[in-house]
């Protein structure tokens, strides 16, 4: 058995891991959340609250894990993202087509266990990247301001989430996860607009700060006839403690929590080789200042970093996917899928998230787990979001010379994964 405080004990352990990975880390994105939690949710489109398949479901919704059985998941994503932007009309200099991709390629681990206590309760752990943006721009996009060397940001977060889960009744069961944050962020080539910050000398090129936090998911799981389960969640807001390096970037003196989201899923088995599933999320980025606050505070003279300070400006966004898998034989089992997010990115707030373009709608996917001799599972999956652009409508404030900036995603994403049961 695995008391609780081991469990609690391997969460602390994993936080030191994870704020040693989190350099090489991007993820494929709603916005700039993660679109799917684990190789065989990511291969069925996203979708996992009612339909758990490995470990990293309890990342999704904490009750399936006494769906699970006793087992572990161990993956890792290539994701390759396509970001950049275009400046039309800029009386300042500006103008010019930006490619924001001087790192093309990064890497996502990400690993979770789950074991049964009893008939009734199980315990499990993940640690997986929750989300995160990166732009750099060899060729600085404000460099007519006067901006030097490279240009873009770096933001990071893991996720380590402790589950306990309990089958209250026959068929239905809930869970909880305490969440452990771990996060970096890192902007660089944006000193000119310093001068508009409560605190200058804490804006830009301060290299990566680290902050910690905290929030708690919860979740149902619940089969309400045969063949069909339905499955919700709840995940608060996350506090973090500020990145007192960039403390004269984000409002309230550097805080970037994590926004709220709900969501809830149904799973369907029509027979005995197919599953088909549905989740739908809402993600909560205006209630987050530094992330839902647009750039107008700034002319009515609230500087950056100031409470109720500037932002990217980004509204809530609805997320819907839908996927399947079916098992073609004893060892094999092929899914599909896709996810639509909303764009959390108005037209008038482009100029700002020319370093953070999270903007892309549609996500394409297809997998496969084979079952070795060995009773090993190896999953590996594929993800395209094709591009989309934003293009501004009165975008550049008159005050930074006026015109229009146009922002741009694409995304493409290979994933494996290793899975085994006990």
């Amino acid at each position: 058995m695995l008391p609780f405080p081991a469990l609690f004990r391997l969460s602390g352990g994993a936080l030191l891991v994870a704020l040693a990975v989190l350099p090489g880390m991007a993820h494929a994105t709603d916005g700039y959340l993660i679109n799917g939690m684990g190789a065989k949710a990511r291969g069925a489109g996203g979708v996992a609250i009612a339909m758990p398949e490995d470990a990293l479901a309890i990342a999704a919704n904490p009750a399936a894990a006494t769906e699970l059985g006793h087992r572990a998941d161990l993956g890792v994503e290539f994701f390759m993202p396509r970001r950049g932007a275009r400046i039309e009309g800029n009386m300042a200099g500006l103008d010019g087509r930006h490619s924001g991709n001087g790192v093309s390629t990064f890497v996502l681990p990400e690993v979770g266990y789950v074991r049964p206590l009893s008939d009734r309760v199980a315990v499990g752990i993940a640690i997986n990247g929750n989300g995160g943006m990166n732009t750099t721009y060899k060729r600085n996009p404000f460099a007519s301001f006067g901006a030097t060397g490279k240009a873009g940001v770096d933001l990071k977060q893991v996720f380590i989430t402790p589950t306990v889960a309990v089958r209250v009744v026959e068929g239905h069961s809930l869970g909880v996860s305490p969440i452990i944050m771990a996060q970096s962020f890192e902007a660089r080539g944006i000193q000119p607009f310093a001068g508009a910050s409560s605190d200058p000398a804490r804006f830009s090129n301060r290299g990566t700060g680290l902050s910690t936090g905290f929030g708690l998911r919860v979740g149902y799981l619940g089969t309400v006839v045969e063949g069909v389960r339905v499955g919700a969640f709840y995940q608060t807001k996350v506090w973090e403690g500020r990145f007192k390096r960039y403390s004269g970037l984000f409002a309230d003196k550097g805080s970037f929590d994590v926004p709220a989201s709900w969501g809830v899923g149904i799973s369907v088995k029509p027979d005995a080789s197919l599953t088909l599933g549905a989740d739908f999320k809402r993600i909560e980025y205006s209630e987050v200042e530094s992330v839902g606050n647009p750039l107008a505070p700034l002319f009515v003279g609230v500087p950056f970093g100031a409470p109720g300070g500037p932002g990217f400006g980004w509204r809530d966004i609805s997320v819907i996917k839908v996927g399947g898998a079916w098992q073609a034989s004893e060892k094999l089992t092929l899914r599909a899928g896709y996810g639509h997010a909303q764009n959390p990115v108005r037209a008038s707030q482009t100029f700002l998230n020319i370093l953070a373009p999270g903007v892309v709608k549609d996500h394409f996917t297809a997998g496969a787990t084979a079952k070795l001799a060995s009773g090993l599972e190896v999953t590996g999956y594929a993800m395209h979001a094709p591009r989309k652009t934003v293009r501004g409508q009165a975008s550049i404030p008159a005050n930074f010379g006026g015109g229009e900036a146009d922002v741009h995603l694409s995304e493409t994403a290979l994933g494996l994964s290793l899975g085994v049961e006990f």
